[in-house]
């Protein structure tokens, strides 16, 4: 097959079901599979872990919750490792991604959804909580990162709140490479102020 002129989008998800279309590949420029919509839907049906690690579909880079990254908890101010100090937890519980592939450059669309839990010492209200998107080659050496917020409504009488994003990364392949050697991780940033 030749990849030159066409883009081949490559769609897989962590939420069963083929609810993205399970690995379908097509000749396409422009797929709108992975939704914040979808992504936050299954959060809200399902508390399970992601996409498992070792997918891969029709050679599109991974998608996989970094280690570590799945979780947070942040605590009141000193108090890091007291489960009666904790102000709340953010969980990612979902991915997917799809992907664009051109001669020398790949697009991922990447998202991911999950929730956020009020500690005994939460407060109701808005909660945000950053996380980390790394890219890597098929030797685990960073090629690209982002920095990117969640934010999550909670209330004393609603303590669960959910979240989703979708985004998008684009990186350049040496010629003689793969697109499925490579990885996009997102977790939770562990250096959060709080986080224990």
């Amino acid at each position: 097959m030749s990849l030159a002129g066409c883009g081949i989008s490559s769609i897989t998800s962590g939420l069963g079901g083929g609810m993205f279309g399970g690995g379908s590949s097509s000749q396409t420029t422009g797929a709108t599979g992975v939704s914040e919509e979808q992504l936050l839907s299954a959060a809200k049906s399902d508390g399970g872990t992601g996409a498992p690690v070792g997918e891969v579909a029709h050679g599109c880079p991974r998608l996989s919750i970094s280690p570590h990254g799945g979780h947070l908890t942040i605590y009141e101010n000193g108090r890091a490792g007291d489960g009666l100090a904790i102000m709340h937890r953010g969980e990612i519980t979902k991915t997917a991604r799809e992907c664009h592939i051109e001669p020398g450059r790949v697009t991922v669309r990447y998202g991911f959804s999950g929730r956020v839990l009020l500690g005994p010492r939460g407060h109701a209200g808005n909660v945000r909580l950053p996380i980390n998107v790394v890219v890597t080659d098929a030797k685990r050496a960073r090629i690209s990162g982002d920095s990117v917020s969640v934010d999550a409504s909670v209330a004393v009488d609603n303590p669960i709140g959910y979240f989703s994003t979708v985004r998008s990364v684009t990186f350049d392949i040496p010629e003689g490479t793969r697109p499925g050697e490579y990885e996009v991780f997102v977790g939770f940033d562990q250096n959060a102020q709080g986080a224990g």
